[in-house]
């Protein structure tokens, strides 16, 4: 487990330089001659960051806001990457306890459960914060007119991911009650983990 997380932090560091630099250059390509807005933009960014969004109030729209909004976008997706290579641990870490705990009885039971009950609580905050980050960061200037790329199959990724976590909660709650529906949780957990793993492999490429 130590050797795993420490190849972890050491992808983890390269992807933050590379990504680091990707970031730059997007910044410096956005065309500010533009509208300051999008044409698109996710709900949660529309509701916040919109042209009559609710924090147009505090931050009216300029291009000097606009510049600032595109720092602290910058900086949310990095934060947002970050989370999700620790969330992707925390699921490996999860998954091999959660192995271990259909296999166990009495005392190691209870001790096992408690672990995974402990990164289930773990897993979950830091996957809902990696989702904030990437759902309420400020808008680009501009979208990519590309209709396949690797940011829209990240998207359709996180739909999977991002419902196979809410089944996964779900049925972690009933199955103390109704042991019958421990393989649906292991099926839905499994897919929450693959497809959680593809998005985080897509952004790459």
């Amino acid at each position: 487990m130590k050797c795993f997380f420490t190849i972890l932090l050491s992808l983890l560091s390269f992807h933050l330089l590379a990504q680091d630099d990707m970031l730059n250059d997007l910044m410096k390509t956005q065309d500010t001659s533009t509208s300051l807005l999008p044409n698109k933009m996710l709900f949660t960014q529309r509701i916040f960051w919109g042209e009559h969004g609710l924090l147009r109030g505090a931050y009216p729209l300029t291009p000097i806001n606009r510049e600032k909004e595109l720092k602290l976008r910058r900086g949310m997706l990095v934060t947002h990457q970050v989370l999700g290579f620790v969330t992707l641990g925390g699921m490996v870490a999860q998954g091999v306890v959660g192995a271990k705990l259909y296999n166990a009885t009495g005392s190691n039971y209870r001790n096992l459960r408690n672990i995974h009950e402990g990164l289930g609580a773990a897993v979950n905050l830091t996957y809902s914060t990696t989702a904030f980050m990437s759902l309420f960061t400020p808008p680009p200037l501009i979208n990519r007119d590309r209709k396949v790329s690797s940011i829209r199959i990240h998207k359709w990724l996180a739909v999977v991911h991002m419902s196979g976590m809410i089944a996964t909660n779900v049925l972690a709650g009933l199955v103390q009650q109704h042991p019958e529906l421990k393989p649906y949780h292991r099926a839905a957990a499994y897919t929450t983990f693959a497809s959680f793993g593809a998005a985080v492999i897509a952004i790459k490429f």
